[in-house]
């Protein structure tokens, strides 16, 4: 704990990482906001669902409970990690956050309806808040994970863990037809374009606090 202690210290007396934490909070959370409004949209447009070469020819499997909890479990846990590395912060949130945006935009542009075998999400949840149902393309429960298997790619165990998650992810989503095959696939291609974007946009936060 002396050593976490010594971490916030020295990053407290560093005024560009406070005012980087800051921005990069700041943009997190309105891209939250911008992520809400976007999926109501969404939703609200959608049209008529299409076959799909995977979900047409699977029954669908009751996999609310991973889908719900697991996705707070790995928030939790990147939490977790930002609060223990905090140099990592600004360029972390600033990825997801970029992350959430283009995701936003992504699923403003095409208002396709859920598979009608898609299970239902547990309204009770704060997930509900989050998944409204037409927020579609891509799938941000797979390539969330693989973005951040690739902010900490040098960290093989974390890697490791982020892309089987990302990869197990992926296969819930399917199960329980909540997306499409193409959001799935789709998703690590992306996800790969926002990390290199990122590198691009956040240059300095990369260069001076995530080495």
């Amino acid at each position: 704990m002396d050593l976490l202690r010594k971490k916030y210290l020295l990053h407290l007396k560093d005024k560009k990482f406070m005012k980087s934490f800051t921005v990069s909070l700041i943009f997190f959370i309105a891209s939250l906001v911008v992520y809400y409004f976007a999926g109501k949209y969404a939703t609200l447009k959608q049209s008529n669902y299409v076959t799909d070469i995977v979900l047409s020819n699977i029954r669908v499997y009751d996999v609310d409970f991973i889908f719900v909890y697991g996705a707070f479990a790995f928030s939790f846990f990147v939490a977790l990690l930002c609060f223990y590395e905090p140099k990592k912060i600004p360029f972390t949130l600033k990825t997801i956050a970029l992350f959430v945006i283009i995701r936003s935009v992504f699923i403003s542009l095409t208002h396709i309806a859920p598979f009608p075998s898609q299970i239902a999400i547990d309204p009770n949840t704060f997930m509900s808040y989050f998944f409204v149902g037409g927020d579609l393309f891509f799938s941000g429960h797979t390539g969330l994970p693989f973005l951040l298997a690739l902010i900490y790619w040098k960290n093989i165990r974390l890697r490791i863990l982020f892309i089987a998650l990302s990869l197990t992810f992926g296969a819930v989503v399917l199960m329980g037809h909540i997306h499409y095959s193409i959001d799935v696939l789709s998703a690590f291609f992306i996800s790969y374009g926002i990390y290199r974007l990122s590198e691009i946009f956040f240059k300095n936060d990369h260069a001076r606090y995530h080495t």
